[in-house]
């Protein structure tokens, strides 16, 4: 009895930390400093996210443990295997801020914060065992000594590359292709094996599971537990913070979409309570990715991919509903598969990093 008391009070969840900036209007939250807001990753859904992310390496054999720390964005360091986690994922007060500004928070929920740890834990695999270095390696996934680029230009129907984060990251960057391949071959009973067979990418994710049963229980030679650009010494505000991530999203990117959301949308509403294109198409998105999904026309990935664009955009030129919602659900297939073929067919536009 006494036994089962004491597991029932383990597995309880904590009670949240509470923070005397909770109840603050967003004005005053942005003045105050990084440091003055005491976050920690301990008592926070996080903490959980990372121990499932533990659970899933020991599953796969792998003793490593990424250490994990708040900074302002999501990032790992090169050369020290840790995992940078964005600070506005310790609570949801932050994360309605972020939504505020960056009209998205990226990993704000389970599945998504999921898949970008497993992410960047394959960069921190990377650095604690120094993969990079060996010959195969780079056999494989190329040399990563080449140039992060500011921008890459995707091929959506390539299959030398995984599928895993949006816009087709794995092509950006051959450190980038390694950590997509071991997100993908990473996930709980992930179905790699089957759906990747026939395509390139399948002897990256064969190199991974030999790799992983080489080295997963041996001891990573590189143990630095270094924070780079921890939110607990950071001394800038939450507004200088915000102005600088806008002025690197400001320029808006041309896209070939453009002409052809004009022809559903308008940039001049007939009334004032037209509702924004962005937000209809939030509101559309599941029900036309899973009408696309059971046609088989198009892969979920590129018909995600092309959601994602097609708001993007409605929201950089500002685009309002004309017409009918019931002659909006027909415009919005056509165009999803007018989207989707051209991205088939030829590169898309360049992607920032």
């Amino acid at each position: 009895m006494l036994r089962s008391r004491i597991a029932a009070a383990r597995s309880r969840p904590s009670r949240p930390r509470r923070y005397v900036w909770e109840k603050l209007p967003d004005e005053q939250l942005l003045s105050l400093r990084f440091c003055d807001l005491k976050l920690t990753i301990e008592g926070t859904d996080l903490e959980e996210a990372v121990k499932r992310l533990y659970r899933e390496l020991s599953s796969r054999g792998i003793q490593f443990r990424p250490h994990c720390w708040l900074a302002e964005e999501w990032f790992s360091p090169d050369g020290i295997p840790g995992i940078a986690i964005p600070f506005y994922l310790a609570h949801r007060r932050l994360m309605s801020l972020e939504r505020r500004f960056m009209r998205e928070v990226e990993g704000g929920n389970r599945n998504w914060l999921m898949r970008i740890l497993r992410h960047e834990a394959g960069h921190a695999f990377d650095s604690a065992y120094r993969l990079r270095r060996r010959r195969q390696w780079r056999d494989v996934f190329g040399p990563a000594s080449l140039p992060y680029p500011d921008t890459y230009r995707p091929r959506p129907g390539s299959r030398r590359f995984v599928q895993h984060l949006g816009a087709w990251y794995a092509q950006a960057h051959p450190t980038v292709d390694f950590a997509e391949t071991f997100a993908v071959w990473l996930k709980p009973n992930s179905a790699w094996r089957r759906d990747y067979l026939g395509w390139p990418a399948f002897a990256k994710l064969e190199y991974i599971d030999g790799l992983a049963a080489e080295i997963g229980d041996t001891k990573a030679p590189v143990i630095d537990r270094t924070t780079v650009e921890d939110v607990a010494e950071e001394v800038s505000t939450l507004r200088q913070h915000y102005e600088r991530k806008l002025a690197r999203y400001r320029t808006p990117r041309r896209s070939g979409a453009d002409e052809l959301l004009l022809k559903v949308f308008t940039t001049a509403p007939r009334r004032k309570s037209a509702p924004k294109a962005a937000c209809v198409l939030r509101e559309l998105r599941n029900p036309l990715r899973q009408q696309f999904v059971r046609t088989g026309a198009f892969s979920e990935y590129l018909v995600h991919q092309v959601l994602r664009l097609m708001i993007e955009r409605c929201e950089r030129l500002d685009l309002y509903m004309r017409g009918s919602r019931r002659q909006l659900k027909s415009q919005l297939i056509w165009l999803i598969a007018r989207l989707a073929e051209s991205y088939e067919e030829r590169q898309l536009p360049r992607v920032a990093l």
